[in-house]
């Protein structure tokens, strides 16, 4: 168990219009120790409201209302309780959409078909800092925790990455380097090695670690301008 459950219980907030899902999450989490759940509403400005009052270290958020109320709700929950943790609890994401989402604020993104052991992971994972994410539910999950190593990139590499959390397809970071595309593919293959990143997608989640510029707990990314029919392919 995890050192964070030795002193306190994780205190879990619901927002999802579906009272029979929260009503089952209520279930599984109050009879569960490391964790204490303070209820639920079933719409993003009501969550608003009690956030102050609850104070959660963790929020899932349900895919009711649209994406772009979602991202500006992520944004504003760090103003009203900065040591919240939102998660979003979705049918399905893209991989376009879950990395606005995390740089809106979330912390992690679970399927709502998720069995009931992966939601309790996700939670501690969150909940004791880290960050899950889950591409599908043919995937394993990722929990990427805060604190992983911070490898030693060049110059150049830094620039590609710093590229990459922009959005850019390697022929756009080549242009914009003046070198070539398959040099990018190959400073490519050297951070995926150094860094321990499986794909672009997760390297550009994982940018402004590797760059070496930390977030305070719930500070997001600055949100880049993305191309909406880019695709983050692993190279």
């Amino acid at each position: 168990m995890d050192s964070l459950q030795h002193n306190k219980q994780v205190r879990i907030f619901a927002c999802d219009q579906q009272p029979i899902v929260v009503e089952g999450l209520a279930r599984i989490l109050e009879g569960n120790e490391e964790f204490h759940y303070l209820g639920y509403v079933r719409t993003l400005p009501e969550a608003m409201d009690r956030l102050s009052e609850e104070r959660p270290e963790v929020l899932l958020i349900d895919q009711s209302a649209e994406l772009k109320s979602i991202f500006q709700f992520l944004t504003d929950v760090r103003s009203v309780c900065p040591a919240c943790q939102p998660v979003l609890w979705v049918q399905e994401l893209g991989e376009l959409d879950s990395l606005r989402a995390l740089q809106a604020g979330a912390r992690g993104i679970l399927p709502r078909n998720a069995p009931v052991e992966t939601v309790l992971d996700c939670l501690r994972t969150v909940g004791r800092g880290d960050v899950w994410l889950e591409r599908s539910t043919n995937e394993t999950p990722v929990g990427m925790p805060n604190g992983r190593g911070n490898p030693r990139l060049t110059r150049r590499e830094k620039e590609i990455v710093q590229q990459v959390c922009a959005g850019l397809k390697n022929k756009e970071i080549a242009e914009a380097l003046a070198i070539t595309a398959g040099t990018v593919k190959v400073h490519l293959m050297h951070i995926f090695e150094k860094t321990g990143v499986k794909d672009r997608f997760e390297l550009a989640v994982q940018g402004r670690r590797l760059l070496g510029k930390f977030p305070q707990p719930r500070e997001a990314m600055a949100a880049p301008s993305f191309d909406e029919h880019r695709e983050f392919s692993p190279l």
